[in-house]
């Protein structure tokens, strides 16, 4: 049973067999163990050795793994080893970055709470809240967090913080004595509580109905545990390259076979061909260089408080269509602060300098902090035990200057009415010298029926039908802007009880809103710039969410909100049609959020899921990228994400799909840069092999190349500084292959350059010693590959001077390059190893002469095209 709100107390008593009194110590134990304990059983974390066997979950990886095993089996053992080292050190850049895993469960273990106050056989009692079983009868009082779920029997002016499970921004009043329809969504259930809320005010009698994982938390968990995380649009992408990386080396062999026995070349040669084109198609260095610049990126993102736990969501944010963001404490403050006060026929914005010293506006203050409690100091964002609504008059008496103690020195309290669901107002008595004042706080309606005139102008006026008319309809308009509105009102009374106050005067309407965090209007500006789509959703009622979202213009003209009733009512695939018209969800569960965020998946959007509580958990590990507050955030909430902000701030949002962006800008330009030259390597040999040449390179020679002069310039690649426009561009389409038509084309441009340079150094030395000739072709191929790294940093030229310098790691890596290069020709050893030889000061202008042609031309077309 999930419907204890809409049974009668006695009912639900007598379903648990028990009673007012309680379960007897031996009935409690035999529930025990028929229930289990009142525990939530974290998932079994992510081992390290499934940690490391992730590292190898790609195609390219597979390729590379397959290379070395033939290159050790052909007893190219230096060569298995070079390729073995590459694998190695991706592997371990890979698994040090994600070794953190991902425990979303784990941190459902805050939510267990060490001890309760129990109910049994008539004796309040202090138990170990593990052993609290259905129909235990349990006691909850102010600050404390509620053990298990449970149907309220009694409460004296009781409330609960559930925004972490429901998304409710500010404490429920709860009442034993109501009866709720069975279908009443969690966040209206008035006369339950969940584990896990905590006692904001008041004090509570209740029947465990649910323990351990059968609790509405317990659920969330079973929920998280239960969703596979999707692979990010890099890897899926990648893996995809990689797929046809492996049709690219398998065609490429065959092709080299077919010739080979054609031309009825030697066996050995056939296989020696073989290996080096099967070299020269693989870019050994992908893999490494991808995951370097990924952690490039959460070093980046760290700098602008975000912190990455899972790697290949730094790109991944980079690809984001769609923003789906939880309310309260995420685009709001999650604090409840006065924004409006109506008193003397005035309507006051608070930050309306020219009121701060009108009388009325400062007696209203007065009375708002007389009417309040003293609330607890502490972080701003940890007043667990406060009520908000007090907390939030005490700062506005302050801000003008009013100290409740100090007021309270002057006039002595002697005593108070607290709130209740009942009475619907609050009062506090305090004497001064002519006698006894009450002062007043609740529900406008109950004020106005316990005032007899009203703060005016001139003074006071009688409380006729015409200004209680107007008191409401200001309290009507206040509400649809989304405010939460109570009144105030004070009077002399005859002594400190309820029914003495009466004939009262109403001092004015105080509306309170949970306001907009600071930068979330321009981080929301600039999503929309990015054409990033920002979607609300939350646990809070519909009229809260039309005023947050037409506060923050998250809203448009065309846009609708609904609610978590209405989106029940909806088939997938209407959902699905009518996404793009609906700005805000409200009063929606995890589920829905999970539902949403599967919804926008299926139509092709990436989704980023931001939030806090426990109730966004399933959607923040979902998402394609879940993003978790890192301050106010729970623990469930960011052990579920992908990235967590360390300041909190929805702006830092803004900060990291920038850095994604740049980072799969500059993975892009790595895999330009490399594929250009593998190509290039692959065509020097085939075109050779199809002319019956000698073999231009050596497979170690290959090697050489795609692990020294490709890895260095396309680490530098890996740090690119963005573009200026890249927050002006619109989402990458998220079906769009890494190779799309015009970057293959582009691709195979510059490798048939770089080859024509190649076999032209080569040819001019055909015919006289093969060394020398392959010496000529392996240099230029070298240089013209290093050379062409300026077409691969830019769109534009980098001739221009600035543009050229504004990555200092391009200018090391090209000068380490060179340096290793020539270290080739003139370190007796390596030249040994990698058959080259010295070449003189003729054949290095010929060398350098062709393998400028590449660059000089990627250039030329580049300042033409920026001319058009």
């Amino acid at each position: 049973m999930n419907h204890w709100h809409s049974l009668p107390t006695d009912e639900v008593l007598r379903h648990f067999s028990t009673s007012r009194a309680g379960l007897d110590a031996a009935a409690a134990q035999r529930v025990l163990e028929r229930v289990g304990a009142n525990r939530l059983a974290p998932a079994q974390p992510t081992s390290a050795l499934r940690i490391l066997a992730d590292q190898f979950r790609s195609v390219v990886v597979y390729l590379l793994i397959a290379a070395v095993g033939i290159s050790f089996a052909l007893g190219d053992r230096i060569e298995s080893m070079a390729i073995a080292a590459v694998l190695a050190i991706n592997t371990i850049i890979g698994f040090a970055t994600e070794f953190r895993a991902r425990r979303a469960m784990e941190a459902l273990l805050q939510f267990d709470i060490a001890k309760a106050t129990v109910i049994r056989s008539g004796q309040l009692r202090s138990v170990d809240a593990a052993t609290i079983v259905p129909g235990d009868i349990i006691q909850i009082d102010i600050g404390r967090r509620v053990p298990a779920d449970a149907r309220l029997i009694e409460t004296t002016d009781f409330r609960t913080d559930e925004a972490a499970l429901t998304g409710e921004s500010l404490p429920v009043s709860k009442r034993a004595d109501e009866l709720l329809e069975e279908g009443t969504p969690l966040a209206d259930r008035t006369n339950m509580v969940y584990k896990g809320t905590t006692a904001s005010a008041g004090t509570a009698i209740a029947v465990v109905t649910e323990t351990g994982a059968s609790t509405e938390i317990g659920r969330i968990g079973t929920l998280v545990s239960s969703i596979e995380q999707g692979r990010t649009p890099l890897e899926r992408r990648l893996d995809e390259l990689g797929s046809r990386l492996v049709w690219l080396a398998l065609g490429v062999a065959a092709l080299v076979a077919a010739l080979g026995a054609w031309q009825g070349a030697p066996l050995g040669l056939v296989l020696e061909l073989g290996i080096a084109l099967a070299v020269a198609a693989v870019p050994e260095a992908l893999p490494a260089v991808a995951t370097i610049g990924l952690a490039v990126g959460v070093h980046r993102m760290a700098r602008r408080h975000a912190l990455v736990r899972r790697l290949p969501a730094v790109e991944a944010l980079g690809s984001a269509t769609v923003v789906c963001t939880d309310k309260t404490r995420t685009l709001t403050s999650g604090l409840m602060t006065l924004v409006r006060l109506w008193t003397a026929g005035r309507d006051v914005a608070l930050h309306d300098e020219s009121m701060r010293q009108h009388p009325a506006f400062l007696r209203a203050l007065e009375v708002g902090a007389l009417a309040s409690r003293p609330q607890p100091r502490g972080e701003e964002h940890a007043v667990a035990q406060g009520d908000p609504v007090d907390a939030a008059l005490l700062t506005a008496a302050e801000r003008a200057g009013i100290d409740r103690s100090a007021l309270v020195v002057q006039r002595p309290q002697e005593g108070i009415v607290p709130f209740s669901s009942d009475r619907k107002f609050m009062a506090s008595f305090h004497r001064d010298g002519n006698g006894l004042v009450a002062y007043a706080k609740g529900a406008p309606r109950r004020i106005l029926e316990m005032s007899e005139s009203l703060l005016a102008e001139s003074g006071v006026e009688t409380l006729d039908k015409a200004l209680r008319a107007k008191v409401l309809e200001m309290n009507e308009a206040m509400a649809r802007d989304g405010l939460r509105v109570l009144a105030l009102a004070s009077g002399r009374v005859a002594d400190a009880t309820e029914p003495a106050v009466q004939r009262l005067t109403f001092v004015g309407l105080v509306g309170f809103a949970d306001p907009p965090a600071e930068g979330v209007k321009d981080a929301i500006v600039r999503l929309r710039a990015a054409g990033l789509r920002t979607v609300m959703l939350t646990g809070d009622q519909r009229a809260t969410a039309a005023a947050v979202g037409r506060e923050l213009n998250l809203l448009s003209d065309d846009q609708v909100i609904i609610d978590g009733r209405e989106l029940d009512t909806l088939s997938d695939s209407e959902l699905t049609a009518r996404l793009s018209q609906i700005g805000a969800f409200s009063r929606i569960t995890p589920q829905h959020k999970l539902r949403l965020v599967q919804a926008l998946q299926a139509r092709g959007d990436i989704v980023a899921m931001l939030g806090d509580g426990v109730n966004d958990a399933p959607a923040l590990r979902k998402a394609d990228i879940g993003v978790a507050m890192g301050i106010r955030g729970t623990d469930v909430a960011k052990e579920a994400a992908a990235i967590v902000l360390q300041d909190d701030r929805f702006e830092t949002v803004t900060a990291a799909v920038e850095e994604g962006r740049i980072i799969f800008d500059n993975i892009r330009k790595v895999v330009f840069y490399l594929f250009s030259c593998n190509v290039a390597e692959v065509f020097v040999l085939l075109f050779a092999a199809l002319a019956g040449l000698p073999i231009p390179l050596l497979p170690l020679q290959i090697l050489w190349l795609n692990m020294v002069t490709d890895t260095f310039p396309a680490l530098a690649l890996a740090l690119e500084p963005g573009d200026a426009d890249v927050m002006a561009r619109p989402p990458r389409n998220p079906a769009e292959a890494l190779l799309s038509r015009r970057f293959l084309v582009s691709v195979l441009f510059y490798g048939a350059l770089i080859t024509a340079a190649t076999l032209g150094a080569f040819l001019l030395y055909a015919d006289g010693a093969v060394r020398k000739a392959q010496t000529m072709a392996f240099m230029t191929l070298a240089f013209a590959q290093l050379f062409h790294l300026g077409n691969a940093r830019a769109e534009t030229p980098v001739l221009n001077l600035k543009r050229a310098l504004s990555n200092p790691y391009a200018i090391g890596a090209l000068a380490l390059s060179i340096a290793l290069q020539l270290l080739v020709v003139y370190a007796d050893p390596l030249a040994r190893i990698l058959g080259v030889v010295p070449l003189a000061a003729r054949e290095w202008l010929i060398v350098i002469s062709f393998a400028l042609v590449p660059a000089v031309v990627g250039q030329a077309i580049k300042l033409r095209q920026r001319r058009r």
